[in-house]
């Protein structure tokens, strides 16, 4: 340990009275502006929403279609997260949070060479080789969830053209528009803490549009549709929920106490959703459903995902009820009604799931969002407020800032509908 200790100080010219550990010390690879706590919780981070793709996904869409498409489903998952890091380092991060090309679009260009990657992220106190891995899971995980939709049908050759295409000329629209910092939501004050809008909305919409172009399964398999394997996608699902915890803690780009209520919020939101779901489906059908547990529970981690770090916990619970509530509605009851809405074969029911989760997200976001908590995460105190806490203040000035905040919300889901929606009739 002293050779290390002396090894480090001459590198750094640090006498050995250093107030820091060895293992803390600067040195020619962890320079002074790097946080190297914060660098790994933003790598494990990372790794855990990889784990919620490859195999999680995998094996929950295995499990969950006809035994005769589980492979190709689960094919479809692995080819999408390696096509979506090709395209997401040679040009899809900087089109997203590079230089402005417009106000919602950046500039496309690499993420390979060292210089670039060695330099410090422009969110975070590590390098941008971190927040590029970082981002890229999230991306990879949208296009996978839009294959929900399509599982059973889809041409496996007309899926390899839709990632990249997808990619580029949606998805990179709406991350830079709301997550640069040069956005043109972003700068407006939009609030998705880690991606209602950016990737549950926009797949849930995608992935539905997508169904009604493809057309839908033989009427056989759309009336009898069992899982093949209830136990694989349950363990699915679960690789799911757990890989929340980097899904939404590791959006604040810091291991700090803001990631820490990320991260309660989003467990205890999805359970309460799992249990509202679980009791519907008991009042209405007679019989819980292991199928309906799943969907509650995803539904509540979605709708929790916009707001995850600046919403109180009794505001999570408050999500939960209606994540648990509303999508499945929307699902057992406006769906069998709605002729329009029976025409198109969604499998794993992405429109209910994602689309009116992440809707009820970001609404409720922008009515439950506490100003103190923003503050941890964006610095600015009265920018960003809730309407339920602008009325609970009671100034004209606290009120004004709600309802702004609640119209910024409502023009995210416009815009994000109409980006995605475009690119669909496009095709």
């Amino acid at each position: 340990m002293v050779a290390i200790t002396n090894s480090l100080c001459s590198k750094t010219n640090m006498s050995f009275s250093s107030p820091f550990p060895p293992n803390l010390l600067p040195d020619e690879g962890s320079p002074e502006w790097m946080n190297k706590a914060d660098n790994a919780w933003q790598l494990v981070a990372a790794t855990l929403v990889g784990l919620q793709s490859v195999p999680g996904l995998m094996i929950l869409y295995g499990g969950a279609v006809k035994k005769k498409w589980a492979v190709n489903s689960a094919f479809m998952v692995l080819y999408a997260f390696a096509m979506v890091l090709v395209c997401w380092v040679c040009w899809g991060y900087r089109m997203s949070f590079g230089d402005e090309l417009v106000p919602v679009w950046g500039k496309g260009n690499i993420a390979l060479t060292h210089k670039y990657l060695f330099e410090q992220a422009f969110l975070g106190m590590f390098p941008n080789a971190t927040i590029v891995f970082f981002q890229f899971v999230f991306a990879a995980i949208t296009l996978i969830l839009i294959a929900g939709a399509v599982l059973g049908r889809m041409s496996f050759y007309a899926w390899m053209l839709f990632v990249p295409l997808w990619l580029t000329f949606s998805y990179t629209f709406s991350a830079f528009t709301i997550w640069s910092t040069k956005g043109w939501l972003s700068k407006m004050g939009i609030i998705d803490f880690a991606g209602g809008y950016v990737i549950h909305l926009s797949s849930g919409v995608a992935g539905y549009t997508t169904a009604y172009w493809v057309g839908p399964r033989l009427t056989k398999d759309r009336e009898n549709f069992p899982p093949n394997n209830i136990i694989m996608m349950l363990a699915g699902a679960g690789l799911l929920w757990m890989g929340w915890t980097g899904f939404n803690g590791g959006s604040p780009y810091v291991a700090s106490t803001d990631a820490s209520l990320a991260v309660l919020n989003t467990h205890v939101c999805a359970a309460t959703s799992l249990l509202i779901w679980l009791i519907l489906d008991i009042i209405f059908f007679k019989k819980p459903s292991a199928v309906g547990a799943v969907q509650g529970m995803i539904t509540g981690l979605v709708c929790i995902t916009p707001g995850a770090g600046v919403v109180q916990g009794y505001s999570a619970i408050i999500m939960g009820v209606c994540a648990g509530s509303i999508p499945w509605f929307t699902m057992m009851v406006v769906n069998k009604r709605v002729k329009l809405l029976q025409k198109v074969d969604d499998t794993m029911a992405m429109l209910h799931t994602h689309a009116v989760a992440g809707i009820l997200g970001g609404i409720l976001t922008g009515l439950f969002a506490e100003p103190h908590l923003c503050k941890l995460f964006y610095g600015s105190l009265n920018k960003y407020m809730g309407l339920f806490h602008g009325l609970r203040v009671g100034t004209s000035d606290s009120i004004r800032w709600g309802v702004r905040q609640m119209g910024i919300q409502a023009i995210g889901i416009l815009f994000v509908l109409v980006i995605t929606c475009a690119f669909e009739d496009d095709r």
